[in-house]
């Protein structure tokens, strides 16, 4: 038979804290759920690079050192992907663009204001 432990709750309706995050089921002034994540500080120099590992040999063009929140970092991987007529997705804070598509990635990361630079070889 296994425990019961804090999270494990069976309790289906109250009104004792209110409004509760459907994610972690905690009254809202303690959730954390919808807090923004710092953003990571770097060099401030924006590097993209191509990489094949885990792909089974295909190429993705990785935008990495971006000072941006989830939210923008996800419109500038929408704008890129555009640009590029690629598709690609973002993982942790790094750009993934299918392809080899550094040159323009750079180009357009400059055109933006970016510090850009090419990264691996």
């Amino acid at each position: 038979m296994r425990k019961k432990s804090a999270n494990d709750s069976s309790l289906v309706y109250s009104t004792e804290h209110g409004r509760t995050c459907p994610k972690c089921e905690k009254p809202l002034a303690q959730c954390g759920c919808g807090q923004k994540k710092a953003i990571a500080k770097g060099d401030g120099i924006v590097r993209v690079s191509r990489e094949t590992k885990g792909r089974k040999g295909s190429g993705v063009t990785l935008i990495t050192g971006l000072p941006l929140a989830e939210p923008e970092l996800a419109g500038l991987a929408k704008q890129l992907k555009q640009r590029c007529g690629s598709g690609g997705t973002v993982k942790n804070g790094i750009i993934e663009v299918q392809g080899d598509q550094r040159e323009t990635v750079l180009a357009e990361l400059i055109r933006l204001g970016y510090q850009a630079k090419k990264a691996g070889g």
